[in-house]
């Protein structure tokens, strides 16, 4: 089952593109004003024990959990959110609303062609990836 955008909602516009962390990033294609809702991550309902099984030995994980139960595995989504990368110092914040949307908020202002990052928090990678965000304080491992 797939998960959509709030067909209600505008959201900024943003570009994939090569990033300097890891792989590849979502980055701003025009100026986003702190607080505003840049845009959802969209993916396949599983349960929290089938998207632990699929990310098993992943380097790349694009799952969020939305409960003790239900996640979202966003691997084979081509919303641009799945490619937003960690920071320890991030520029915007995922929530989960309504128990199965998870939207991302511009923590402050965000200059175009800016990389949009969150804290990814509690990861899959149990402190086994190093962090590459290079942003002074870095907690060097995901």
């Amino acid at each position: 089952m797939a998960l959509a955008a709030h067909p209600a909602h505008q959201f900024v516009a943003v570009a994939v593109r090569r990033s300097r962390i890891d792989g590849f990033g979502v980055f701003a294609a025009e100026a986003i004003a702190a607080e505003a809702a840049i845009g959802d991550l969209t993916g396949e309902a599983v349960s929290v024990a089938e998207g632990r099984r699929r990310v098993q030995g992943r380097r790349r994980i694009m799952l969020v959990e939305l409960s003790a139960r239900r996640a979202i595995d966003a691997t084979h989504s081509s919303d641009p959110m799945r490619f937003t990368n960690h920071s320890c110092r991030p520029n915007a914040r995922i929530a989960v609303e309504a128990g199965s949307t998870v939207r991302f908020y511009a923590l402050r202002e965000i200059a175009v062609g800016e990389e949009i990052t969150v804290d990814y928090g509690a990861t899959h990678h149990e402190g086994q990836l190093a962090c590459r965000c290079g942003q002074p304080g870095c907690i060097g491992w995901l």
